[in-house]
């Protein structure tokens, strides 16, 4: 036991409203549902976990977790709630749990424990129809100082036999029961990644992400059997990629917070199952989700964890990839002169990746197309300090429009709304307005909340034509189709 106070579990009993007598009673009676009824907790003890830090035995973490996700609206783990105990972290102990709170990184086994307890907190917002909301993102700094020199080193070899559970503890309602999977089991997973990976660059992430959250939280009792060395690599790297698309759609939802932990996680798989380059990919969406959110400094902190612990085997297309994002949150921060040589390096990398090797699956849809999107992008942004920008972003968006023949609707959109945005910094409205009808004219057709967010910033961009007919217009056709700002309760506003 801890004399000292659990200010995380202090914060959460704050915003959640309970009395301690009250938070009492209502883990007795979850505890109870799902099947611990000889629980019996009282309120001196909520004030030992509160004020002196007791961790509290199994069950009562992970009935408090579901509590306190039930209550709040987002998805609240052990380790939000402090409660994790630190035999069984993997933490390191040169990274200070204020600045770490999540002790990153994970051992093996915690890795998988907190995959399957998070997808079934995720699930469980989704059952109830709860709103996920209020939590805060780790800066881009701290996942970099907690993770930099496990991401450089080699996962540990698990020296396990087949069929020695790693005992991990999912919390929610559902417990996966362990159970050993063969290889056709693995490559019909491999292939459920690729529909949704299809899925959801038709169409957005909000229509399936609750079906690749419950793929994701079965996998995750998979990984609790200790399979055959090449099966458990495989296994890792479902999870893996499973975790990438579940953060993706949620970022694509808006789930900010729940999408930045399905990346750490999937950085953790990817780097389990040896697949470095895969682990670098993850935190390059989420340094992408930096830059959305206004964060560049921290989206390029991690740009360089993502590109140093890749690893020497990333192909010169995975590497030019990543030097896009690099260069776009450059341009975030009207650094012209570093984003034109980034991305220069970017179409050098590009151009030299001759596919002597096969390319891994998550790098199959970056194709010219999608590094001509992204040079659009980069200067579309920087023309925001630099007018003149503007004009090379309308040409890389129009060699990306020109190939866009895949049917993937959501980087058409953003390409669209790129050259729209463009057209509109260039002066040039009645191109504008041509660019904008035809996104809109596709707008119905995805869930994707992140093209609403581009829309709004080429509204934005259309004040300074107001007074011109057809730019009028547009304005007019662009308020009525803009969602509202979604109304939150105010118990969770807080």
């Amino acid at each position: 036991m801890s004399s000292e106070p659990n200010t995380r579990l202090a914060d959460l009993f704050g915003l959640a409203g309970w009395s301690k007598g009250e938070l009492a009673r209502t883990v007795n009676r979850q505890a109870a549902a799902m099947g611990h009824p000889q629980l019996a907790t009282d309120t001196s003890r909520v004030r030992r976990w509160i004020d002196m830090g007791e961790i509290p035995r199994d069950p009562v973490p992970r009935v408090l977790a579901a509590l306190f996700t039930e209550r709040l609206g987002r998805v609240v783990t052990i380790e939000d709630l402090g409660l994790v105990r630190h035999g069984r972290t993997g933490r390191r102990r040169d990274v200070e749990q204020a600045d770490n709170p999540d002790g990153l990184p994970w051992a093996p086994e915690r890795t998988a424990a907190v995959l399957t307890e998070f997808t079934g907190m995720d699930l469980m917002l989704n059952r109830r129809g709860l709103v996920s909301a209020g939590a805060a993102l780790a800066a881009g700094t701290v996942i970099t100082t907690a993770m930099t020199d496990w991401l450089h080193a080699d996962p540990a070899p698990s020296g396990s036999r087949s069929g020695d559970p790693l005992h991990a503890e999912p919390a929610g309602f559902e417990r996966y029961e362990a159970a050993p999977v063969g290889l056709q089991e693995i490559e019909q997973l491999e292939f459920s990644v690729e529909v949704f990976r299809k899925w959801d660059a038709q169409r957005g992430g909000g229509l399936q992400r609750k079906a690749v959250v419950g793929q994701l939280n079965e996998v995750g009792g998979m990984l609790s059997f200790k399979h055959p060395e090449p099966l458990q690599r495989r296994l890792w790297g479902v999870a893996a990629n499973l975790a990438v698309l579940a953060g993706w759609m949620s970022h694509d939802v808006g789930l900010e917070p729940t999408a930045q932990k399905y990346f750490v996680i999937a950085a953790h798989a990817a780097r389990e199952g040896g697949d470095r380059p895969r682990a670098g990919e993850a935190l390059s969406r989420a340094a992408r989700q930096m830059v959305h959110l206004g964060r560049p400094d921290e989206a390029l902190d991690l740009m360089k964890l993502a590109k140093s612990g890749s690893g020497e085997e990333n192909l010169p297309r995975t590497r030019a990839m990543l030097h896009t994002v690099e260069a776009w949150a450059q341009a975030s921060m009207g650094h012209g002169q570093a984003m034109r040589r980034t991305l220069g390096e970017a179409e050098d990398l590009f151009v030299s990746d001759r596919g002597d090797g096969p390319t891994p699956s998550w790098m199959q849809t970056f194709k010219e197309e999608d590094l001509y999107g992204m040079q659009a992008l980069a200067y579309r942004t920087l023309a925001e300090h630099e007018p003149g920008a503007a004009r090379q972003a309308q040409y890389y968006a129009e060699k990306a429009l020109d190939l866009r023949t895949d049917g993937r609707q959501r980087s058409k959109l953003f390409d669209l709304l790129s050259m729209a945005s463009a057209c509109l910094i260039a002066d040039d409205p009645d191109q504008a307005n041509r660019y904008a009808k035809m996104a809109l004219a596709a707008m119905g057709e995805t869930s994707s909340h992140r093209t609403w967010h581009r829309l709004r910033e080429m509204y934005r961009l259309t004040g300074q034509y107001a007074g011109y007919g057809h730019i009028q217009d547009l304005r007019e056709e662009i308020a009525r189709v803009l969602p509202k700002a979604p109304t939150v309760p105010r118990a969770r506003q807080a």
